[in-house]
């Protein structure tokens, strides 16, 4: 079953008891929650620091501004890695 897609006005937060960091042995960005660690490329690290209060648009509009990047296929990236997350109740979308 295919999960419903994220609204532009949603805005992604980390999940109770999830924090992102570096890790302190690998110097790497990581996500830390109660059952484990998932380490993160450059891409989730960018999108997941934006997740501040800000809504999906604003990140993609943000990231694209920043990397000079396509907004639409931008946001299919965004859109894709928070769908992961959000599967994994890694972040939150209010």
């Amino acid at each position: 079953m295919r999960a419903k897609p994220i609204s532009d006005l949603a805005r992604p937060s980390l999940a109770k008891g999830v924090r992102l960091q570096i890790d302190s042995a690998t110097n790497k960005n990581v996500l830390l929650y109660p059952e484990g660690i998932v380490e993160l490329n450059e891409t989730a690290d960018e999108i997941l620091s934006r997740c501040d209060g800000r809504t999906l648009s604003e990140i993609v509009r943000d990231l694209a501004e920043e990397y000079d990047a396509d907004v639409a296929a931008l946001a299919a990236d965004v859109r894709e890695t928070l769908a992961d997350l959000n599967e994994r109740k890694l972040i939150e979308l209010t």
